[in-house]
C-alpha cells in the first residue's frame, strides 16, 4: 500500500454516544485481520470492522478533529458517520483517495465519492459508514455534528 505499514496504528476519536456524551476510544484493526476476517463476520462486525479501518487511515493521514458518530436509531443511512477535518484542499482530497484506495485494498469493496474535485467537502460512502472529509472553514458551516447529535433530536412536547 504505497509504504503505509500494515499495522494500523491505533486512531483516537470522539465517539458521540447515543445520548450525546463525547466519549474516547480507540479503535485498532490491521489490515490483514480485515482481509482474513471479512468472510466470518456478521453484518454489525463487517461495519465495527470498517468504521475502525476508516478511522486508522485518518490516524495514519494526520485528519483533525475525528469524530464518530453512531447513527444506529437515528437512521437507516449507515450504522455510522465519520466527520474530519483537513488542513487544506489539497489535505482533504489525499484522505479521501487514501480511504477509497485502503477500503478497496482491505476487501470493503468500492466506496462511492462525492466532491472529490473541489475537495472542500468530500462525502465517502463506503455502506455502513458515511465519511464526511471538510476543509475547517467549511465543516464549521455546516456543522453536522450539531445536526445529528441527540440533542438536536430531543422531542418538542405540545401544550394541551
Amino acid at each position: 500500500m504505497n509504504g503505509v505499514s500494515a499495522a494500523a496504528g491505533k486512531a483516537a476519536v470522539r465517539l458521540v454516544a447515543s445520548d450525546g456524551d463525547a466519549v474516547a476510544q480507540n479503535q485498532n484493526l490491521t489490515e490483514g485481520a480485515v482481509n482474513s476476517a471479512l468472510a466470518g463476520l456478521s453484518p454489525e462486525e463487517i461495519g465495527k470492522a470498517l468504521l475502525s479501518t476508516i478511522l486508522a487511515e485518518l490516524e495514519d493521514d494526520k485528519a483533525e478533529d475525528v469524530v464518530a458518530i453512531p447513527l444506529a436509531g437515528k437512521s437507516d443511512i449507515a450504522d455510522y458517520m465519520v466527520i474530519a477535518s483537513g488542513r487544506s484542499q489539497r489535505h482533504v482530497s489525499a484522505m479521501a483517495d487514501k480511504i477509497v484506495r485502503r477500503l478497496k485494498d482491505a476487501g470493503f469493496g468500492r466506496a462511492q465519492v462525492e466532491g472529490a474535485s473541489a475537495a472542500d467537502w468530500v462525502l465517502i460512502d463506503a455502506g455502513d459508514v458515511i465519511v464526511h472529509i471538510f476543509r475547517p472553514e467549511v465543516r464549521n458551516f455546516y456543522n453536522l455534528e450539531r445536526v445529528w447529535s441527540e440533542a438536536a433530536h430531543a422531542s418538542v412536547k405540545a401544550d394541551a
